[in-house]
């Protein structure tokens, strides 16, 4: 027997399992999750004979498209199937559920993801999903670190982060995190000794998400600036960064990233797909 439900309680181990599977995140990263943001609402499941074989996370956010245009979006997450479970089309049956009871139950217009990997845009694009979100990832090779001694990078809260960063997002289609959500991230980013950073430059303030990764490689999983945000890559913030080594990913470019559902079909009807919208945190 097969059944669809949100989680309850006595599910976490069990969840914390498909996680690990599915991801091979350490202790640390699932316990940020559990302890930080996790509510039992907050994760769908599917059971099979009374084992749950599947999961999903959600979190709530909003599709900012321009002020007079915000809707309800929920944002995918975990998206897990135990691997004795797979090729059953639990997956899929549990992404079915999940537009029924957030549109249904918790009102949502629309729903997001970032599929785990680049295969799974085509799995995600099977069960409605639409390619939306893109970005322009740089790769940084090592350099001198004297480049870096003026850096001054002060560590903000989740809410001020948030609050800088739909000022500097304003004029742009994107994805808006509550406080809870970016303090989750802030928890992601503390595991690797990173976390949310403010800089001001001469043409206004900057915004860092910083993750370290293996092999000593530094992720910027969000940098944002001011005045001339196309032109990022040549102000004295990037010039900085190139002290290190790793990855950086801003606001533009066809790096495909997120996708989107629309719950609504007038909502599906009159979108115009060709748009290109950010997401930037994807907690991947």
């Amino acid at each position: 027997m097969i059944l669809t439900r949100p989680s309850v309680e006595a599910d976490v181990p069990r969840q914390r399992e498909l996680w690990k599977l599915a991801f091979g995140d350490s202790g640390a990263y699932v316990d940020n999750f559990y302890n930080n943001y996790y509510r039992p609402e907050r994760v769908l499941v599917l059971e099979e004979d009374g084992v749950v074989q599947a999961m999903t996370a959600w979190f709530d956010t909003d599709f900012v498209v321009s002020e007079q245009e915000r809707y309800k979006a929920a944002y995918l997450y975990a998206v897990a199937t135990h691997p004795n479970a797979r090729r059953k089309g639990f997956a899929g049956k549990l992404l079915q559920y999940a537009d029924s009871y957030l549109k249904e139950v918790q009102g949502f217009q629309a729903v997001t993801t970032v599929p785990a990997q680049p295969s799974l845009h085509h799995f995600f694009g099977g069960n409605g999903f639409q390619e939306c979100f893109t970005h322009n990832q740089l790769v940084l090779g090592k350099m001198d670190e004297e480049t870096v001694k003026n850096l001054e990078l002060i560590a903000i809260s989740a809410c001020e982060y948030g609050y800088l960063r739909e000022e500097l997002l304003k004029n742009v289609s994107h994805i808006a995190y509550p406080v809870d959500a970016l303090e989750y991230q802030a928890g992601c980013c503390a595991i690797s000794g990173g976390g949310l950073y403010k800089l001001r430059l001469a043409e206004g303030w900057s915004l860092l998400c910083a993750e370290g990764m293996e092999d000593g490689f530094l992720m910027l999983k969000e940098l944002l600036s001011g005045k001339n945000r196309e032109k990022i890559m040549e102000n004295a913030l990037f010039q900085a960064l190139q002290a290190f080594k790793g990855l950086i990913r801003v606001p533009g470019g066809e790096t495909k990233f997120g996708m989107l559902k629309w719950l609504d079909p007038e909502l599906e009807a009159k979108w115009d797909w060709s748009k290109q919208a950010y997401m930037g945190l994807g907690f991947d």
